[in-house]
């Protein structure tokens, strides 16, 4: 039994397609909003950080009405180490509208979010969007679309997909591009015609799937997902099965449909719809919630597997506790917990040899970036180690995860970037040379093979190349991959950074601090220009004197400090460094203070390496 007065859809796409921007005007022209109402724009975009780094983050779901018929949209991220929050919002929709920009054509993410939308069989519509650029190219991004879903073995149901062209910006949509059309009235019909309503029968034992959860003030713990089968009502009790056991008798102090960007209060929900219970303690993301008598439980929600884990610790440095309000490591637990609950492409493990530090797996570096930010802005303090690969044993080999690297670089950097790239165990698959002066390359190569590279892809390449990853699978261990080639100038002890010490620093290295910042005995300061780690007394003052002199001071200048955000910190560690991470300051600093005790440790790893040989 179809409900035909529901429609549930997704929108996928590359970063920075268009996709917050068209649900923006989708919104706009639903009527959702009142007349004299003020809007920002991206206003799915609810996180600060989506809104800094101009991506989506968090899935999310709005709802608005064509007629009488409801339209649940689920708002997905296009950037593959947010996978997680596209697999599990697919369990939500009937259908997907593909965005793809008029000029880049379909892109590496494309392809990542289109498969899994094709592995679960979902009727496309292609969106072109953006046909108002001067470098639109329209007919041959669409044959690229055809090509890509060829090429993932879509099913011929799925390639007989309809296409809209639309300026997002402007909210129009045309069935052929130059039609007369001056709003997204098209899409709204296409997207009730072509997109079946979502199965399910009020009569059937209820089905309630978590797919996301959100936390209230005033309600608690919110689950939000898809009522499969069934209904569910006020005042009645409910089984929540989780993953290890079943909790009989649970009861909702809320029920919730949405409407626009808001969540409204009712008293029972519908099968078909996309919804939210509160009240249920224990509630994770997968759980079913379920009839009393007669539970059925839904197949949980399966993603990839995290590829790539980094250490959290609770931070042990001298300025330890000035800034942060959460700062031990029972508050470290509890907030890694809770993420793990919320974001199921987060896995958490605690280590055994110690109490005060967490094993924390994830999709990539921008993932776990992300989840470093959010808690520093939050007012916890702590400290990261170098992002590591996991890898596995199979039939006895040690396998680790690869990726699938998409360069679209300048013409006279291919060499350079080659050359990097080889180093780091990667393996060319294509190489496409169209003469417009850019080249496109396609590498394979070890996921460890890329920790720390972008930075120095972008230095390389003048800040004109563009990089891509797609998880690609495992593969054998490659081998030793060399990490960072120049070492560090570290501090010897606490102070405050000094002109004349900077200035003498110019030959040695670069630094990554401004004059005046406190730094600790262990600190890094800056990158050496040669191999090898130097410790540097960078407090130093310059010696008074009763001689003076009118130009001795104004004559020096300080080069500029290269100041490394969070992201480029965690690329430049070493496996023997952390980034201490503060609500005001980002530091890196060695595991050791000692310089004694580091320069032991590094003569005994020589001698165990001289003795393995």
């Amino acid at each position: 039994m179809r409900k035909e007065n529901i429609r549930n859809i997704a929108i996928i796409a590359h970063v920075d397609h268009g996709k917050t921007t068209l649900v923006d005007a989708m919104l706009r022209q639903s009527g959702i909003f009142r007349a004299n109402q003020e809007l920002v724009e991206r206003v799915m975009d609810s996180m600060d950080l989506e809104r800094e780094r101009g991506i989506t983050i968090m899935a999310k779901n709005t709802a608005v009405w064509y007629g009488t018929t409801k339209i649940n949209i689920v708002d997905t991220p296009g950037h593959a180490d947010f996978g997680g929050e596209v697999e599990r919002s697919l369990n939500l929709v009937d259908g997907a509208i593909l965005l793809v920009d008029a000029s880049e054509g379909p892109l590496p993410q494309t392809r990542f979010v289109l498969k899994k939308a094709l592995a679960k069989s979902l009727p496309i519509i292609l969106v072109i969007n953006k046909i108002d650029r001067g470098d639109a190219r329209i007919e041959a991004v669409v044959s690229e679309v055809y090509d890509l879903f060829i090429d993932l073995d879509a099913s011929e149901e799925q390639i007989e997909f309809p296409i809209l062209y639309t300026n997002a910006k402007l909210g129009v949509a045309h069935q052929k591009p130059g039609d007369d059309s001056s709003n997204l009235l098209p899409l709204f019909e296409t997207i009730v015609t072509r997109i079946l309503g979502p199965e399910g029968s009020d009569d059937e034992v209820p089905q309630f799937l978590v797919t996301n959860l959100d936390y209230d003030s005033y309600v608690g713990q919110i689950g939000l997902g898809r009522m499969m089968n069934g209904i569910l009502e006020m005042n009645r009790g409910y089984t929540l099965c989780g993953l290890d056991q079943n909790v009989a008798g649970v009861k909702f102090t809320a029920l919730y449909t949405f409407h626009g960007l808001k969540k409204k209060t009712v008293d029972r929900v519908e099968a078909g719809d996309i919804v939210a219970v509160a009240g249920v303690s224990g509630i994770s993301v997968g759980d079913t919630i379920t009839a009393l008598e007669n539970p059925k439980p839904l197949p949980r929600i399966r993603i990839d597997e995290p590829t790539v884990s980094m250490i959290f610790y609770v931070n042990n440095s001298p300025f330890a506790g000035r800034e942060g309000k959460y700062l031990t490591s029972r508050h470290l637990r509890e907030r890694l917990e809770r993420e793990s609950l919320r974001n199921i492409a987060i896995r958490v493990n605690p280590l055994a040899n110690r109490a005060d530090a967490f094993e924390v797996c994830g999709r990539g570096e921008l993932q776990m970036a992300i989840l470093i930010e959010t808690m520093r802005r939050e007012g916890y303090e702590f400290m990261v180690s170098r992002p590591t690969a996991i890898t596995r044993r199979e039939d006895g080999k040690l396998l680790e995860p690869t990726e699938r690297l998409f360069l679209d670089v300048p013409e006279e950097f291919t060499g350079v970037v080659t050359e990097k790239i080889s180093t780091r165990k990667g393996r060319m698959m294509n190489l496409i040379n169209k003469g417009s002066g850019r080249v496109y390359l396609e590498f394979v190569i070890p996921s460890r093979g890329l920790i720390g590279f972008r930075s120095h892809f972008l230095t390389d390449t003048k800040g004109a190349g563009v990089m891509n990853t797609l998880f690609e699978g495992y593969e054998p261990w490659a081998g030793p991959i060399p990490q960072r080639a120049n070492g560090t100038l570290v501090a010897d002890r606490v102070g405050k950074v000094t002109p004349y010490a900077s200035f003498a620093m110019a030959d040695r290295g670069e630094l990554f601090l401004e004059v005046g910042t406190e730094v600790y005995c262990g600190m890094i300061v800056g990158e050496r220009n040669r191999t090898g780690d130097l410790d540097v007394n960078i407090v130093k003052e310059k010696k008074l004197t009763n001689m003076r002199s009118a130009t001795s001071d104004t004559t020096v200048t300080l080069r500029p400090p290269r100041l490394l955000s969070l992201d480029q910190s965690i690329e430049f560690l070493a496996e023997d460094e952390l980034v201490e991470v503060t609500p005001e300051h980002v530091r890196l600093r060695k595991m050791e203070f000692d310089p004694a005790k580091r320069l032991s440790m590094k003569r005994k790893e020589g001698r165990m390496a001289d003795s393995d040989s």
